[in-house]
C-alpha cells in the first residue's frame, strides 16, 4: 500500500494543483514549483527513511511516515491558502518518499520461501491500481474546482487512515530484529560503520551502483513520457486531451494484468526471458516515435510497448533486485539512496526535456531509446550478482543435490531455507 499511496499522491496533486487554481490563486510559475517540491520531498523522504528504518526498524518507521502522509493529505483536502499547499505537499511527499524502501523490505523479509518476488511483485500491482483510481476519481471531479481537489486529496487521507490501522497488527521483521541484536552486542561484525560508507565499498558499489544507474535511467524515460504525454498528444501529434486521456487509461488496463504475470514469473527460473521481452518492448516504446515519427499512432503503439516493457524490465524487477543483494542493515538504505537519486535526475531532466523537445520530438525519442538501452543492459548484470539475503531464491541451476546456495549476509550466515 506504500506504492499505492505513493502513486495517488502524486496523480492526485497534477489534477488538484489545477483544479485549485482560481480559488487559491495560484499562477503557473507556482503550479511547477510545488509539483518540483513533491518531486524533491519524496527523494529527501526515501533517502532518510530507509535509514531510519535499517537502524530503528521497519514498523517504528513504517508507522510514522503513513501517520505523517495521512495528516499531510488532510492539510492539503483543507486548504485555504498556497501556504496550506508548500507545507502539506512537503510532508506527503517526505512521507511517501520515507515508507517506499521500509515498507519493501519487510515484504522482502517477511515472505515465505520461494514467494518473496512475488509478494514484492504486488506492490506494483497496487502501483497501478493508485494510478487507476486516482484518474477515476478525477473524471468524476474534474468539473468541480476546489471541491474535486479536496476529494481526491481526501482519498488519499482516508486510504493512509486505513492503511495505518491495518498496520497496527504488523510485527517487526524478524529478520531485521535478529540481524540488529548481532550487530547491538557486537557478534554480528562491524555494522556500525557508516551505512553510506559501506555502500560506497566493495562488495556493495557495484550492487548499488549498477541499480541507481539501471533506475534512474529507466525511470527517466518512464517520467518524460509520462510528464510530457499529453503535450505530445496536443502539440506535436495533432490530436485531443481526450484522445490522449483515453490511451492513457486503456494502458492502464493493459499494465495491470502484465504486472500480475510479473508477479508469477519473477520467482522462477525464466524471469530473465521475460525480461528480455520486457527490455525489448521498453526500447521500442521510444524507438518507433523516433524512427516513424510522432503522430497519434506512434504514441498508442508507444504506450501498448511501453507497459509492457515497464511491467517486465522496470521499477518491479528493481524492487526485488533490491531486496536479493543488500544485507539487512543497508537494504532500505540502499533502497532509499538509489529512489532519491532517480527522483532529483527526473527531476533536474525535466527542466531541460522543453529545450530538448524545440530540437524536434523525434531527437528526444531517440536519445531515451539509447537511454533505455544502455539501462536494460546494466539489468542483465544485475541478475548476476551474488544474492545475499536470507532465503533468496536461486534461478541458476537446481541439481539432484538441490538448491545451490547464496551468498551469505555479511551481518549472519544462514542457509539457503532461511534455517
Amino acid at each position: 500500500m506504500a506504492s499505492y499511496l505513493d502513486a495517488a499522491a502524486i496523480v492526485s496533486t497534477g489534477s488538484a494543483l489545477v483544479l485549485y487554481k482560481d480559488r487559491l490563486g495560484l499562477g503557473t510559475g507556482e503550479i511547477g514549483t510545488l509539483s518540483s517540491m513533491l518531486t524533491l520531498s519524496i527523494a529527501a523522504g526515501a533517502l532518510l527513511g530507509g535509514r531510519l528504518g535499517d537502524r530503528y526498524g521497519r514498523r517504528r518507521v513504517f508507522m510514522a511516515t503513513v501517520t505523517l502522509l495521512a495528516l499531510g493529505a488532510v492539510l492539503l483536502a483543507a486548504a485555504t491558502s498556497s501556504g496550506f499547499l508548500y507545507v502539506g505537499i512537503v510532508v506527503v511527499g517526505f512521507a511517501a518518499g520515507a515508507d517506499l524502501p521500509v515498507s519493501i523490505s519487510l515484504i522482502g523479509e517477511e515472505a515465505p520461501e520461494g514467494a518473496r518476488g512475488t509478494l514484492v511483485a504486488l506492490s506494483q500491482v497496487l502501483w497501478y491500481g493508485g494510478i487507476v483510481t486516482t484518474q477515476l476519481t478525477g473524471l468524476l471531479v474534474g468539473g468541480m474546482g476546489s471541491t474535486g481537489a479536496r476529494v481526491l486529496y481526501g482519498h488519499v487521507a482516508v486510504v493512509a487512515t486505513l492503511v495505518l490501522v491495518l498496520r497496527f497488527k504488523l510485527p517487526e521483521s524478524r529478520q531485521w530484529i535478529d540481524q540488529r541484536r548481532k550487530a547491538d552486542t557486537g557478534s554480528g561484525g562491524p555494522v556500525e560503520q557508516s551505512a553510506t560508507r559501506r555502500l560506497l565499498k566493495k562488495p556493495h558499489l557495484k550492487a548499488l551502483t549498477g541499480l541507481a544507474l539501471f533506475y534512474a535511467l529507466t525511470n527517466l524515460a518512464a517520467n518524460t513520457k509520462g510528464q510530457f504525454g499529453t503535450y505530445l498528444y496536443v502539440e506535436v501529434a495533432g490530436g485531443t486531451v481526450r484522445i490522449a486521456s483515453a490511451i492513457g487509461l486503456a494502458t492502464l488496463f493493459v499494465s495491470i494484468p502484465l504486472a500480475m504475470l510479473f508477479m508469477k514469473i519473477v520467482d522462477g527460473r525464466n524471469r530473465m526471458r521475460w525480461y528480455a521481452l520486457g527490455a525489448i518492448c521498453f526500447v521500442l516504446s521510444t524507438a518507433a516515435p523516433a524512427a516513424l515519427g510522432v503522430h497519434v499512432g506512434t504514441l498508442a503503439l508507444s504506450s501498448l510497448t511501453g507497459a509492457v516493457g515497464s511491467a517486465l524490465a522496470f521499477e518491479g524487477i528493481f524492487k526485488v533486485w533490491s531486496q536479493e543483494v543488500f544485507p539487512t542493515l543497508l537494504r532500505a538504505t540502499a533502497q532509499g539512496m538509489v529512489i532519491a537519486f532517480a527522483r532529483v535526475v527526473a527531476a533536474a531532466v525535466a527542466l531541460w526535456t522543453p529545450t530538448l523537445l524545440s530540437a524536434g520530438p523525434r531527437v528526444m525519442f531517440a536519445a531515451l531509446a539509447a537511454i533505455v538501452a544502455v539501462a536494460t543492459g546494466i539489468g542483465t548484470v544485475l541478475d548476476r550478482l551474488p544474492k545475499i539475503q536470507t532465503g533468496a531464491p536461486d534461478r541458476s541451476a537446481t541439481s539432484a543435490a538441490g538448491p545451490a546456495t547464496s551468498a551469505a549476509d555479511p551481518v549472519a550466515t544462514t542457509r539457503v531455507d532461511g534455517s
